[in-house]
């Protein structure tokens, strides 16, 4: 991928951490500039309290070969996104790619709450942080991104459109936030297609995020000590995974055949001929359906 994103600009909304850091240090590895914004910075921490920076993310873009630019932003606040993208178009008078990844939820649901036993406050706020970030995203972004044709507009989100029309996802307010995500793709292909840009929405498997490997107690280098206690833990991947997958399509002159479509890092992976950081190919998704929810003991056999 070196080089293919060269004098290409993007925009990864929600890079501090996880999928967004791996896809912002992948459009670097293929000389992307990259600008990438966050609300955990090194003078200030989120709610989340984690060490992850948006600057350190900035940093390992630029190791890997782009330029790595960090800008705080909140994206539930209009007018810090308006300022963000008026930064992108006075520093580079174009946008490329524009990758809605901002979630922020994980400390707001309750797996086993029903939503009248859910804390309605931080079901309201999850929402607004999954869904109403990413509009005010698009809203501002979306008219530089036109400028030049060929845009790529890639929502984030966690499930394929088919395995989330058919599978409750646990909790009320997540179930909702994920598949807004995925039919804003869908709609977002309807507004782009007919004016040269491409949007898709992109799932990666069961994610070694940083905050994945904290709650196993393991880290990157003994990830499998996990696989004691979660068997199926085995299909998981890195962020850099789906990063790779970002990439792909941004370098793809034929993008536009996958328009408001949903994918998957590892449906990609087929498709492309990229793998894993370790030369493993997972197909999270596919592995699932066929073994983790049909009960099946867990094997990743022909699955990675």
């Amino acid at each position: 991928m070196s080089e293919q994103l060269k004098d290409k600009v993007a925009l990864v909304a929600g890079a501090t951490r996880g999928a967004g850091r791996g896809i912002a240090v992948e459009l670097g590895a293929a000389g992307a500039t990259v600008y990438v914004t966050g609300r955990s910075t090194r003078a200030r921490r989120s709610e989340y309290d984690r060490p992850e920076t948006i600057e350190d993310t900035a940093d390992l873009v630029t190791e890997a070969g782009g330029t790595g630019i960090a800008v705080p932003t909140d994206h539930l606040d209009p007018a810090q996104v308006r300022a963000l993208v008026d930064r992108i178009d006075g520093e580079q008078g174009r946008l490329d790619v524009l990758v809605n990844d901002i979630w922020g939820g994980e400390t707001l649901f309750d797996w086993e709450a029903p939503v009248w036993e859910h804390d309605l406050d931080k079901g309201l706020r999850l929402l607004r942080l999954a869904v109403e970030t990413h509009a005010i995203t698009s809203h501002h972004a979306l008219p530089l991104m036109l400028r030049t044709p060929g845009g790529l507009v890639v929502e984030m989100t966690d499930g394929t459109a088919d395995y989330n029309r058919d599978t409750y996802r646990v909790s009320f307010f997540y179930d909702l936030a994920k598949s807004s995500v995925l039919r804003m793709a869908f709609a977002l292909g309807h507004e782009l297609g007919p004016r040269g840009a491409t949007a898709v929405a992109l799932t990666p498997g069961w994610l070694r995020s940083e905050m994945m490997l904290d709650h196993f107690k393991v880290r990157e280098d003994n990830w499998r000590d996990a696989l004691t206690d979660v068997p199926h833990f085995a299909i998981s991947e890195t962020p850099r995974y789906v990063g790779r997958a970002v990439a792909a399509l941004a370098a793809d002159p034929d993008v536009a055949r996958y328009n408001g479509t949903s994918l998957s890092s590892g449906g990609l992976a087929r498709e492309y001929g990229f793998t894993d950081l370790d030369g493993s190919r997972p197909d999270a998704w596919r592995y699932l359906v066929e073994v983790q929810d049909a009960g099946r003991p867990a094997d990743v056999t022909g699955y990675r």
